[in-house]
């Protein structure tokens, strides 16, 4: 397929991973952010192809995987609510809470539908002006300004139905937790692209300098992957830290403004709970003062809600790069994509169901 055959070409591939083996001469631990690199990852098999050296671990980049259990419990108490008509993107329907998932609530008579868009969510509340229509805003930067967009254009519309429950997380403050963890091993980052594409990658700089780290805006397909990876191997064998870009076809230093002018318009920075991971300060999203009146949590006040995570899973430690899938003795025991214990293994980005897909003979591994 054309601008896709392109970045997966195998000579190309091989001649990239020779030079990654010719230059690395030490043991190096970088871990890419974004779940949807993990799962190229390991669908292409680049994780086994490197030179053992090179060790891949896996971060917090999955929205679903670190939406808290609170925010889907409290997804749960808005949706059954017979006055709620609740819109979410369909990967979060099953992500468990602490008894059920949506698509429990919506079996039990909660209206529960999928939309592709906040723009949908914004149409059924137009239409269907006597009951409360809920849009779930998960996802970081990437997905950020269409919500916010939606929030904005809902006040231009003086709808007065509609609202959102926020879960926006921010990608530079999980790496400030990651990094200045007293357990991290990552020593070069792997930066998310689309995040990128929208953000650009100006906020970055700052961390490397701070913590003496490389980091390298990196795409998805085999070859944008080989390609940060091997500008990250360079920096470090050369002792560099910083900020690169190898992704130019898409990401620019400066990025997206217009994108980042109606997040920063609807939006304000706050403190975010990830799940497994915990409180990490200034790492979300929550409406500005401007916007509040379209916050879902104060409007059916659901703010005192605060589950327990299980105790079995161990997907904060995998979000962290400090395990991985394999590690937990539930993986593939008691924990599989039709019973999942958490987020990692549930949503289609993360790690646990990367690792359960691919590294399975008995799972077919499809396109």
């Amino acid at each position: 397929m054309k601008y896709i055959d392109e970045f997966r070409d195998p000579e190309l591939a091989k001649a990239t991973l020779d030079e990654i083996s010719r230059i690395t001469t030490r043991h190096w631990v970088m871990m890419e952010i974004c779940g949807g690199q993990t799962h190229s990852i390991k669908r292409f098999g680049l994780d086994q192809l490197l030179t053992k050296d090179i060790e891949l671990v896996h971060g917090p980049g999955c929205p679903v995987c670190v939406t808290p259990l609170e925010q889907i419990d409290k997804a749960l108490a808005i949706a059954s609510r017979p006055e709620v008509i609740f819109t979410s993107y369909g990967d979060m329907l099953r992500v468990p809470g602490s008894g059920r998932d949506l698509f429990a609530v919506r079996a039990q008579g909660g209206d529960v539908r999928v939309v592709y868009s906040p723009l949908d969510a914004l149409k059924i509340a137009h239409d269907h002006p006597e009951k409360e229509v809920v849009f779930f805003a998960i996802g970081f930067e990437t997905t950020a300004p269409a919500n916010a967009m939606a929030v904005a254009q809902a006040k231009l519309m003086s709808l007065q139905n509609f609202s959102v429950l926020v879960s926006h997380v921010r990608v530079p403050p999980a790496m400030h937790a990651i990094l200045g963890s007293s357990a991290n091993r990552v020593q070069g980052f792997l930066a998310a692209g689309h995040v990128c594409a929208v953000m650009g990658y100006w906020e970055y700089p700052p961390v490397a300098e701070k913590y003496k780290v490389p980091i390298v805006v990196t795409g998805f397909e085999p070859l944008d992957l080989l390609q940060g990876i091997l500008k990250t191997v360079q920096m470090l064998e050369a002792g560099r830290f910083g900020a690169e870009n190898a992704y130019t076809r898409v990401v620019t230093f400066e990025g997206n403004k217009p994108a980042q002018a109606i997040l920063k318009k609807v939006f304000k920075e706050c403190d975010r709970k990830w799940r497994g991971i915990g409180t990490i300060p200034m790492s979300g999203w929550c409406l500005s003062d401007e916007y509040a009146q379209y916050d879902a949590e104060s409007r059916f006040d659901v703010s005192a809600i605060t589950p327990e995570e299980s105790p079995i899973c161990i997907a904060g430690e995998i979000l962290q790069g400090l395990k991985k899938p394999p590690d937990c003795p539930a993986f593939r025991v008691l924990c599989t994509p039709q019973n999942p214990l958490g987020a990692t293994m549930v949503s289609s980005e993360g790690a646990c169901a990367a690792y359960y897909r691919y590294d399975n003979p008995n799972v077919s591994q499809g396109d």
